[in-house]
């Protein structure tokens, strides 16, 4: 069976990080669409580890205000450890995004309480009216967090597919202990990410910008 490439290269062209939202709520049908989707993406063994916490609007709402409480007095804490460093590319790259965002939202170099609080919008899920944390068993390591990563990209471009806004949430996962202790994720997972989604507010300056992507050449050898 042949498929249209042309429809799924514009759907990962169309996807990206959504950083304000409207405040209207998502029909659960929609959402629970887009996860049936990702379902069927690739796993280890077809192990399919990750489980997922979905918060209504309210649910979300209250969540963004003990977060935000939260990290205001406590140290970061992840399940999975987070890069010991960026370099090379990797670190230009990372900068080029932040340098981007800081730049759309209006916040400049040395502006550290302007910087703070853009780094808060990502306690408060960024107004999302949604958020979901994804989980995988401990005992599967790094592959059931790998097997987590793909799933992530497929719910991701399945939210884009059905007109919403979505971003994949790292700042979540560095505070697993406090997810832990608010919602039953279960002992013997971890937390691996969130995603924050609803309908993108298309006049925040926060929505302006695309973030570029290496040529092919840069990631592919053929041998």
């Amino acid at each position: 069976m042949t498929h249209d490439p042309d429809a799924f290269s514009a759907l990962l062209r169309a996807r990206h990080s959504c950083r304000a939202f409207l405040p209207d709520p998502v029909p659960a049908e929609r959402i629970n669409a887009a996860l049936a989707d990702a379902q069927h993406v690739a796993s280890w063994c077809n192990s399919q580890p990750w489980q997922v916490t979905v918060f209504s609007q309210e649910r979300t709402q209250a969540l963004a205000t003990a977060l935000m409480a939260h990290v205001t007095t406590a140290a970061p804490q992840s399940d999975v450890p987070f890069p010991q460093r960026y370099e090379g590319v990797y670190k230009d790259r990372r900068s080029t995004c932040g340098w981007q965002l800081y730049e759309a939202v209006g916040v400049t170099k040395g502006d550290r309480i302007g910087s703070a609080r853009q780094m808060a919008e990502n306690f408060r899920f960024f107004g999302a009216p949604h958020v979901m944390l994804i989980t995988s068993p401990k005992a599967l390591g790094p592959y059931g967090v790998l097997d987590c990563g793909a799933y992530v990209s497929a719910v991701l471009l399945a939210l884009t597919a059905r007109g919403l806004g979505s971003i994949a949430m790292a700042s979540v996962a560095g505070y697993a202990e406090f997810f832990r202790d608010t919602v039953d994720l279960g002992e013997n997972r971890d937390l691996v990410c969130g995603i924050a989604t609803g309908y993108a507010d298309p006049d925040h300056p926060a929505n302006t910008f695309r973030t570029d992507r290496a040529a092919p050449e840069e990631a592919v050898r053929w041998v």
